[in-house]
């Protein structure tokens, strides 16, 4: 066929195609490997030399008159799909809406981050450590040695022999951070994690429990600085009206050693249930760091001086939230996480 040939045959054809898939199809058949557009153009390579530029020009010219129509074709049936669509998939606004369950952060994450907020703040570092310790790091560095008695109130769990297990506090991530330090450089840090011991669990007992443990090594620390920090942190979580109080104890890394009762913020002294209607309810255990364990740290006790703290995190968080049963955080039961959702919404407001 001749370039006008080829032209009225196009023109008549896409004036009466109907569809996208039948312009598709139109579009092979005039531009298409064998198509008319096509072939014409393979013929210019057989002109004589004198008639391949006119030519050229008019199958340019037919290709891109084509083209133009194709895609106004195409642009009006795209629309003309799309507003079908439209059509079919119409929202019914006035119909009510589905119920979106909306999460809330972990208690005792939230709890955890909040100290974590607070002592970075105050120069501190988090560090992490490993589950699976060492019984020279998780006892004997900490001044607790094999055969002493208070290794039966930390027994956990053994993988290998005696001298690998699950750690039964976070306080092998001190010893580890001031081996590492080697004794010349001061350390603030915290230490929260996961720890384990043998235990038998019920309502106040856990084999598992999360703990958050805190260590400061400098020059001329004491029990001022220690009580300091530690009523920063209970008025963090407890209200500014919470008073903290020392009461002698003993701990096999600490020396002097306190146990640590803050004000009863239900009763305000008063006396009530939670507090077991003294007043007082103990949170932690802390002290100065022993001499033995400063030494093993690779510290001079002559020179250095510290004090380290520890709390559990489900008894802060069952404190603060009135939970009677700390195998609540570990359940899937959501019809009691979520008493608990809303009770932290209640105090964000």
């Amino acid at each position: 066929m001749t370039v006008d040939e080829v032209r009225n045959h196009f023109i008549h054809e896409l004036d009466e195609v109907g569809d996208l898939e039948s312009l598709n199809n139109l579009k092979v058949k005039y531009l298409g490997k064998k198509g008319h557009i096509t072939e014409l153009n393979a013929l210019i390579k057989t002109m004589p030399n004198e008639e391949k530029k006119e030519f050229g020009q008019k199958v340019n010219s037919l290709r891109e008159e084509f083209l133009s129509l194709y895609e106004e074709k195409k642009i009006k049936f795209e629309e003309q799909i799309l507003n079908e669509k439209l059509e079919k998939e119409t929202i019914d606004i006035s119909l009510p809406a589905t119920k979106i369950t909306v999460g809330a952060p972990n208690i005792l994450e939230k709890l955890i981050e909040e100290v974590e907020e607070l002592l970075i703040s105050m120069g501190y570092d988090v560090v992490d450590g490993p589950e699976i310790e060492e019984d020279k790091y998780n006892f004997e560095m900490l001044n607790i040695p094999k055969g002493h008695p208070a290794r039966d109130a930390q027994d956990t769990f053994y993988l290998e022999g005696e001298e690998i297990l699950l750690r039964s506090q976070t306080s092998p991530v001190q010893v580890r951070t001031m081996l590492k330090n080697k004794g010349e450089v001061p350390i603030r840090m915290i230490c929260p994690g996961k720890t384990y011991r043998r235990d038998d669990d019920d309502a106040t007992h856990s084999h598992q429990f999360m703990q958050i443990e805190g260590l400061v090594v400098d020059k001329d620390i004491s029990l001022s600085d220690l009580k300091g920090t530690i009523d920063v942190i209970v008025k963090k979580l407890f209200g500014q009206d919470v008073e903290t109080r020392f009461r002698p104890s003993y701990y096999q890394f600490t020396e002097p050693s306190v146990e640590v009762d803050i004000s009863c913020f239900n009763c305000k002294g008063d006396g009530c249930p939670i507090c077991k209607h003294s007043g007082w309810i103990t949170i932690a255990g802390a002290g100065i760091v022993h001499p033995n364990v400063l030494k093993m740290g690779g510290y001079d006790p002559k020179v250095w001086s510290g004090f380290a703290f520890g709390f559990g995190a489900e008894r802060m968080a069952m404190l603060k939230y009135d939970i009677n049963d700390i195998r609540v955080f570990y359940n899937t039961d959501l019809r009691e996480s979520r008493v608990f959702d809303r009770k932290e919404a209640e105090q964000i407001d």
